[in-house]
């Protein structure tokens, strides 16, 4: 089997020859040159498998060497060497489409974690195909796919933003398997539901005895999402004094456990979301600056579903094969009317409020083809436009028709329903019955519910 091949570029003796003995030592070949203008003749001449290069070289600078390689179409993973502590360099290296950086002096466990990871990369998409996917074939979804192929191949940071809804942990997901670290694990967190004196010792883990309560030790997030990615939704939240400590941590690729005397490092890349203005937040200062443009190297803008009009009834059958199976019944059919009043509306919950509207639209049509009395949705005021609120969304979701008492009619809905079945021996037909109810509205019921 032919061995990868790597280029390094860089006019110091002693650290080329480092790097052609660390590569070889992971059965890589290497070749070396000393400045940009030979690395271009080589890199157009030969096909190579990953390149390193230096910041300064005598004609000019390794960010130079990448911009060029984008815009001709080398897509190798290029990886920069930067001087220890120059962050913006780095910054810079990435926005231009390095694959990654590593500082000076050399880590040469980082250094070959590095490596590993570019040479993953060959076949990444083969590999996630079947995997998750976006759905739509509106020119926004096909654009942000297409970002998203790409940014996949770098160990960048990406802030994700986007309405509610919209799909960002998919995004998120999606980069993260299309990525060198797919298989390594997906941590996703929501900054804004932990309790902000507990976040230091959940993000960075503790040591057994740091505190009360500190029975055991406790690997953090970051120590979880060792090898692979770690996505924070809702990154606005954080406190700004949390956004100091994680600030140091993406610079140093390394955190301290509560109640730690050292600092373990950790492979982990960062993905991000919000809904908010994070430009905005920044101006108020209510999110530091510096945080912003480490997490924000990269940005992706998930479109509202009222932009992608095309992609409804495409999401809509997808949302309904999904349901039938999960019931095992036969998949709902709409009318055309239905399909032309999904089509009218701007979705403001985006496509949460349309996977919302379906699964109330399967429980109140029963075993008829779906109707457009039976798609309930919002006037131009915010409130349901019929009996909708009877019939209460997902626990934990947001209730797009506006029903405060969704919670509190979830636990009569389940009371009755447990009531039916004992009253009828767990014959759900006969319970359905005495419902008033079809037995695949029962069934559906039983399911959001969680009923046994």
């Amino acid at each position: 089997m032919n061995r990868p091949l790597a280029l390094v570029i860089d006019d110091e003796p002693d650290l080329c020859e480092l790097l052609a003995l660390t590569l070889d030592r992971m059965q890589i070949d290497t070749q070396i040159c000393g400045d940009i203008t030979t690395a271009k003749t080589r890199l157009q001449a030969t096909k190579f498998d990953l390149c390193l290069t230096d910041m300064r070289l005598p004609d000019g600078d390794g960010l130079e060497l990448v911009e060029w390689m984008q815009v001709n179409g080398i897509g190798i993973p290029v990886a920069v060497i930067t001087a220890h502590g120059n962050v913006e360099t780095a910054v810079r290296a990435l926005k231009l489409g390095a694959f990654d950086f590593i500082s000076k002096p050399l880590d040469l466990t980082a250094l070959r974690k590095l490596i590993g990871s570019a040479l993953k990369l060959q076949n990444t998409h083969e590999e996630v195909s079947g995997k998750v996917s976006l759905l739509g074939e509106s020119s926004s979804m096909t654009d942000l796919l297409t970002l998203i192929d790409k940014v996949a191949r770098s160990r960048a940071p990406v802030h994700i933003t986007g309405e509610s809804g919209t799909g960002k942990e998919l995004v998120a997901r999606m980069i993260h398997e299309k990525s060198a670290q797919a298989e390594g694990p997906f941590v996703p967190v929501n900054c804004g539901a932990i309790p902000s004196e507990l976040m230091e010792s959940e993000f960075f883990g503790h040591r057994k005895g740091a505190f009360t309560g500190a029975v055991d030790d406790h690997k953090g997030l970051f120590q979880s999402a060792e090898g692979g990615s770690l996505f924070m939704d809702e990154i606005a939240d954080l406190p700004l004094a949390m956004q100091v400590k994680l600030l140091r941590v993406i610079q140093e690729k390394s955190v301290r456990p509560v109640g730690a005397l050292e600092e373990i490092p950790v492979d982990v890349r960062i993905l991000s979301a919000t809904h908010k203005d994070l430009r905005g937040l920044v101006s108020s200062g209510q999110f530091r600056e510096d945080l912003f443009y480490r997490i924000d190297v990269i940005e992706l803008k998930v479109p509202p579903l009222r932009e992608r009009g095309e992609d409804i009834d495409i999401l809509t059958d997808f949302m309904l094969d999904k349901m039938a199976r999960e019931l095992g019944v036969a998949v709902p059919q709409l009318t055309s009317d239905a399909r032309q009043k999904l089509s009218t509306y701007s979705y403001p919950g985006n496509v949460r409020e349309l996977e919302n509207i379906l699964e109330r639209a399967v429980a109140l049509s029963g075993d008829e083809p779906i109707a457009a009395g039976d798609i309930q949705i919002r006037d131009s005021m915010g409130a349901a436009n019929s009996e909708a609120a009877l019939v209460t969304p997902e626990a934990g979701e947001p209730d797009v028709t506006g029903n405060v008492l969704g919670h509190q009619l979830e636990t009569v809905e389940r009371t009755a329903i447990i009531n039916a079945l004992e009253e009828t021996r767990h014959n759900k037909t006969a319970a359905a019955r005495n419902l008033g109810l079809t037995l695949r509205a029962l069934r559906y019921r039983m399911q959001k519910l969680g009923i046994e």
